[in-house]
């Protein structure tokens, strides 16, 4: 016991405890704390008893009834002999008794000092008392029809005063409920860069000595986090006084004030980011900050317009609340009420065109490169390939997401610690696709909680599950709150809205019409189920339940504060010109995505088998043709014969340019949730875009040799070519399967493009069709102006052109008789061949420039350059 400190005995529900001064108590609900209170009015975690500096010292962690120290609210005072506080209600609360330590030694029920937490904690109040309401309520009403509620003159139905805007609540609608005795919460105090707390450790800076920093033990300064380089970054003190941080060709890059830095001469406010951690120069001195999950997040004052017509449309309005640390909230609402619009700008997918969002103090927008790594989103798809089993795709994911020089050992040492934390272990081995719908979103989750992010969104992720699986999902997100970090999940489900700790309810129009405990949104609302609550939004829509809001005791206890708070100046400081940080190298990136996708593609057998068949099929059919017609002139074939050969070429290139399409038409729209949330990781555009291009190009390839091989192998070829003479095969069959990569490329675009995969179909079909009409077998191309044109920009006129060369169609169908009018593009020439192939093979690489661009779209928005 430290001097001046004296030795103290808690006093609670008829037990006593001799507190150890070696460590802190936690209070609350929660099971897993030191003293369990079974008390409604009680939050889950409460307060904190420990030890100060000359005194005894408890701390409320924002409860929603506070802590009450002779009848007043505090947020943390000292307690010693004879102290009294009240949790949860200043008079009826669980009432805590503090008494000198020798006063416990001869009280013959005292619990022996160093016993173990969970054996002293009381269940006290095993009944649960309900809490006491502050003063009289009206009775909730039945509905909207019901007469109004009777408010008695010296109790306005707004609280007092005017009805906010002018307005006057609906009939039936009750008056807003008071709290007496709440007063706003207190915020945190604030600081830059997020380093208010105290340091985690210091570290001394020598002059004219270099620290650096990274995973590896032989650094200075080690830290221990899998989002760090083995030699990360390093400190270069300056014989001026001065330190500058030079990042060390990191993965995840080196930050300061959340923007990317090689080299960054420190000043006074700076704050340097490395992986999870923190650090900032105090004198000589260097102090580092571990985010461990506890933080602090907060919405401040956020709106978002989007285009109507010739005018702009509100989808989010001046939202507020903020978001106690390790906590679970709830954000629920009706259709229509912006909570994926409000998701989309808490995480900096799509910014608020007004308003900031603080992480910990630290604006996200600006610091988004750096926040995004301790930020996980769980979307409402699935994130991860259902073909791969459990930890596979786990493996895959680690692998993109951390450091290059991370070890394997190091990575499957994580991938346990997830699946064992999620009771995914005994699954770890199946496909996702065989496991249940809550299972599965355990999968997604354990993906994110790869990284150790300190807050951790999901959209829906209860959607489409039955009401046990709901609330064994919801429960899943108690316990990661619980285990440290803080949660915010969007849900239509209000059945196990109990188990957050607050509860966010956007009305119609994007605005807020409750933030506060989920057990008070019912009586705040003056109704009994949601059901009627949402009714009541649905028929009210142009009523003012923002400004009901903002005139109720709960805003100025949960959000007024955030309201009338100054934005944060970030210390900003210019872009550099380095490229943007990414865990792995554009050529790692490259090979791991390679690997996943040929992974996932040897794992669905349906694919492979469609793979083989489809172009089998298509081969199959331009043997239909008679067996006697042929692709190169000679004796034994008359004309008549020989104009089937335009036919055949036809059917080979628009067999290849089907197959090729409908490789890759549905690819992107499938994996859009998983590029987008992968690309906000620091996936490389590039590489995920070349990933796509070599597998699918390799399968198309294939397929232009099975049909050409079949197509070919009854008919009389040519007697050679004109570039590979003695394979006039081969080089027509180079030109189909060129033919299939293109209209592979044009399906990657139609994927980029389309909302939903079922619109892939109708312009597959339309392409197909569009390049069959160009071929310029049909009916003759050269010599018109304007079709002429318009089908140079048609790979199927270039590759039908290109096989036609090698085979010579201004001979076996010729358009003039007389050979006086010739087509140019199929001129038996290497030049003309070569020119269609390589036409053929810049429309591909256009094409692939085109879909780089569209799949910035699918982006979150502050990456966009």
């Amino acid at each position: 016991m430290g001097h001046g400190v004296p030795e103290l005995v808690l006093e609670l529900n008829g037990k006593t405890w001799t507190l150890d001064a070696s460590r802190s108590y936690s209070l609350g609900r929660d099971p897993q704390g030191d003293l369990v209170l079974e008390d409604a009015r009680v939050s889950w975690r409460h307060a904190t008893i420990r030890r100060g500096e000359r005194s005894w010292v408890i701390e409320d962690l924002g409860s929603t009834n506070g802590t009450f120290v002779q009848g007043q609210r505090v947020q943390q005072t000292e307690v010693g002999p004879g102290s009294a506080v009240h949790l949860g209600n200043a008079t009826e609360g669980p009432r805590l008794q503090f008494t000198a330590g020798q006063a416990a030694a001869q009280a013959p029920q005292a619990a022996p000092a160093y016993a173990p937490a969970q054996a002293q904690a009381p269940q006290a109040y095993a009944a649960p008392a309900p809490a006491a309401p502050a003063q009289p309520q009206q009775p909730a009403a039945a509905g909207w029809g019901a007469p109004p509620a009777q408010v008695p003159p010296q109790q306005p139905a707004w609280g007092g005063g005017q009805a906010p805007y002018g307005q006057q609540p609906p009939q039936g609608m009750p008056p807003v409920p008071q709290q007496q005795g709440a007063h706003p919460q207190q915020p945190a105090p604030q600081r830059p860069g997020g380093a208010d707390r105290s340091p985690t450790t210091f570290h001394q800076l020598a002059l004219g000595r270099v620290m650096k920093i990274g995973r590896a033990l032989e650094n200075e300064l080690v830290v221990s986090d899998l989002q760090v380089s083995r030699y990360h970054a390093e400190f270069r003190a300056h014989p001026d006084g001065r330190y500058e941080i030079v990042d060390l060709g990191s993965h995840n890059g080196t930050y300061v004030n959340g923007q990317p830095i090689q080299r960054h001469l420190l000043g006074a406010n700076d704050i340097v980011g490395v992986g999870h951690s923190t650090f900032r120069l105090v004198g000589d001195r260097l102090e580092e900050f571990v985010d461990t999950g506890d933080v602090s997040f907060s919405a401040r004052r956020l709106s978002v317009t989007v285009p109507h017509g010739k005018t702009t449309k509100t989808i989010l309005k001046d939202v507020s609340f903020g978001v106690p640390e390790k906590s679970l909230i709830g954000v629920i609402g009706p259709s229509g009420s912006g909570k994926s619009t409000l998701l989309r700008a808490l995480t900096g997918y799509r910014p608020a065109d007004q308003g900031e969002v603080l992480y910990d103090n630290r604006n996200l927008y600006k610091q988004f490169a750096e926040l995004r790594q301790r930020i996980g989103l769980v979307p409402q798809d699935d994130i991860l390939h259902k073909e791969l089993q459990v930890r596979t795709a786990l493996r895959y994911a680690a692998k993109l997401r951390f450091p290059g020089d991370t070890a394997s050992a190091e990575r499957e040492a994580r991938i346990n610690e997830v699946l064992r934390e999620l009771k995914l272990d005994i699954h770890a081995d199946k496909r996702i696709t065989s496991l249940s719908g809550g299972q599965r979103k355990r999968v997604s989750v354990a993906l994110e909680l790869l990284t150790k992010p300190s807050l951790i969104f999901l959209d829906e992720p209860t959607s489409g599950l039955d009401p046990g699986m709901d609330r064994d999902v919801m429960k899943l997100l108690r316990g990661l709150a619980d285990d440290g970090r803080t949660v915010l999940v969007v849900t239509h489900s209000v059945a196990e809205l109990a188990l957050c700790d607050k509860l966010l309810v956007m009305a119609p129009g994007g605005a807020v019409a409750y933030f506060g405990p989920p057990d008070e949104a019912l009586t705040f609302f003056g109704y009994e189920t949601w059901a009627d609550v949402f009714s009541a939004f649905e028929n009210y829509r142009d009523y003012d339940w923002s400004g009901r809001w903002r005139g109720s005791q709960h805003y100025q206890t949960y959000a007024a504060e955030l309201d009338t708070a100054a934005p944060q100046q970030a210390h900003y400081i210019p872009q550099q010109a380095a490229r943007p940080t990414k865990p792995q190298s554009w050529g790692s990136q490259l090979w791991t995505l390679v690997r996943r996708y040929l992974s996932v593609i040897i794992s669905d057998k349906g694919f492979i088998g469609l793979m083989v068949i489809l172009p089998a099929v298509l081969g199959v059919v331009s043997v239909l043709i008679p067996a006697d017609s042929g692709l190169g002139p000679g004796p034994a074939h008359a004309h008549f014969q020989n104009k089937d050969a335009g036919t055949i070429l036809m059917i080979l290139a628009v067999g290849a340019c089907f197959a090729g399409a409908a490789n890759s038409v549905r690819e992107l729209i499938k994996e859009r949730v998983i590029y987008e949330r992968e690309r906000a990781v620091g996936l490389s555009r590039s590489a995920y875009l070349m990933s796509k291009i070599i597998v699918l190009g390799l399968i198309t390839a294939l397929q232009g040799a099975i049909i050409c091989g079949i197509g070919f192998a009854p008919r009389k070829l040519p007697a050679e070519g004109v570039v590979l003479k003695a394979h006039p095969a081969i080089e027509m069959a180079l030109v189909i399967m060129a033919f299939g990569i293109t209209s592979m490329m044009v399906g990657l675009i139609i994927s980029s493009l389309v909302k939903t995969s079922e619109k892939t179909m109708p312009l597959l079909v339309m392409f197909a069709i569009v390049q069959i009409v160009f071929t310029g077998v049909l009916f003759q191309l050269f010599g018109k102006p304007g079709v002429e044109q318009l089908s140079w920009l048609m790979p199927a006129r270039w590759a039908v052109a290109g096989a036609g060369t090698t085979a010579d169609l201004n001979v076996l169908l010729p358009w003039d008789p007389t050979h006086q009018s010739v087509d140019p593009l199929w001129k038996h020439t290497a030049g003309t061949w070569t020119l269609d192939i390589g036409v053929l093979l810049l429309i591909s690489v256009l094409c692939a420039f085109v879909v780089a661009r569209l799949l910035r779209r699918h982006e979150p928005e502050v990456m966009r350059k």
